[in-house]
């Protein structure tokens, strides 16, 4: 792209969402933002870095429990690039111990392989009782084993995200996870506020999906949902209309007591840029209406995309588009020590994203179609 300096309607920094900020492309990267001169070019809607995704099981055909290899993660990461996520935490669902040893092994393998930032361990260690679509024969109790595999991440510099469940877990178990610089995150639970409250204070930083999977909010008996909404702990949130109500998703933001505390996630499956079926485990499944199910009509992971998250957030749940914008960047940036994911300065065009005045995704700054005239 040539070296020149544009002037979008909107430029959201990774902070705030601002006007009359313009960016200053040099070498295909952006180089600068401030005010922008005299002879910048105008750039129609609002610019913002790509999104990040926490949460995402494949995308482009693949699974990662069928392919834990770095070509199947990679596979995974371009098909969310297409629509605006420029990076993942590829997302290995409860599988076998060696399933898991192959993963691990195909994350030490992507390293610096473009938009993959680590990997998400979510299960085995969860509640039978709040399994979802997890497979019960492979559900168990933390062990060294796993705890090895996390070890051995992180002594590489692999960002980790583990989700467990309290009661599959000891709190010295979730001690040593955070020790070790793994971001625990609570989720398939079926536990009480109590035992959760237990957990983050032993090292929990996090929860999965809030309301899917987890004992619900109850008037005396606050479950896992209410613990989560009264704690001081990010929370990702799946925004389809589908997992959850979208009143409940703005109910939930409202309700945390400090900002910054939600984050979007897509807990995306294979059909994402993909077919419209595939198999996990021994069951079909399959897109209908919206909706990914099995083939008795439950719900079994997300068919949406980051994108079409931060959409619905701003036009049907009525949040602030900045909200939305940190919710898809900046927070998910935070929660896995990678703040660089929510700068734009440094960052290569093609993971700097233009979106239209109805908050979908019109491109990047480097597609030829959105690289504007010198």
């Amino acid at each position: 792209m040539p070296d020149l300096w544009l002037r979008p309607d909107h430029l959201f920094d990774g902070e705030a969402l601002r006007d009359g900020i313009g960016l200053r492309l040099s070498g295909g990267r952006v180089a600068e933002i401030g005010p922008a001169p005299a002879g910048a070019v105008a750039l129609p809607g609002t610019v913002t870095p790509g999104y990040v995704d926490l949460q995402v099981n494949g995308g482009g055909g693949v699974l990662l429990n069928q392919t834990p290899t770095a070509e199947g993660m990679a596979a995974i990461a371009a098909a969310h690039r297409r629509f605006g996520t420029v990076a993942i935490l590829p997302t290995l669902i409860t599988d076998a111990p060696e399933v898991l040893d192959r993963a691990a092994e195909a994350a030490l393998a992507a390293r610096g392989r473009e938009g993959i930032v680590g990997i998400h361990i979510e299960g085995p260690h969860i509640s039978v009782a709040r399994k979802g679509t997890h497979e019960p024969r492979f559900i168990r109790p933390l062990d060294e084993r796993t705890i090895a595999v996390v070890r051995r991440l992180r002594a590489a510099g692999v960002p980790v995200m583990i989700t467990v469940a309290p009661e599959s877990v000891t709190a010295a178990q979730v001690a040593e996870l955070h020790a070790l610089g793994a971001v625990v995150s609570i989720g398939h639970s079926d536990t009480t506020a109590d035992h959760v409250r237990d957990t983050v204070a032993a090292g929990a930083s996090c929860f999965t999906h809030l309301f899917n999977a987890m004992s619900p909010l109850l008037h005396r008996s606050p479950g896992v949902v209410g613990a989560a909404l009264n704690s001081r702990v990010p929370a990702g949130i799946i925004c389809d209309g589908i997992h959850v109500a979208d009143e409940l998703v703005g109910l939930a933001i409202r309700a945390r007591p400090e900002p910054d505390l939600m984050f979007l996630v897509s807990d995306a499956m294979p059909t994402v840029g993909g077919p419209d079926h595939f198999r996990l485990y021994d069951m079909d499944l399959h897109v209908e209406n919206g909706r990914l199910v099995n083939t008795q009509g439950s719900l079994a992971g997300a068919h949406v995309t980051m994108a079409e998250s931060v959409a619905r957030l701003v036009n049907v749940v009525g949040v602030a588009p900045e909200t939305a914008l940190r919710m898809a960047v900046t927070i998910p940036a935070r929660v896995m020590g990678l703040p660089a994911l929510a700068q734009l300065v440094g960052r290569p065009a093609a993971d700097v994203l233009r979106l239209n005045p109805d908050w979908t995704v019109a491109g990047t700054l480097a597609d030829s179609a959105m690289a504007p005239a010198a």
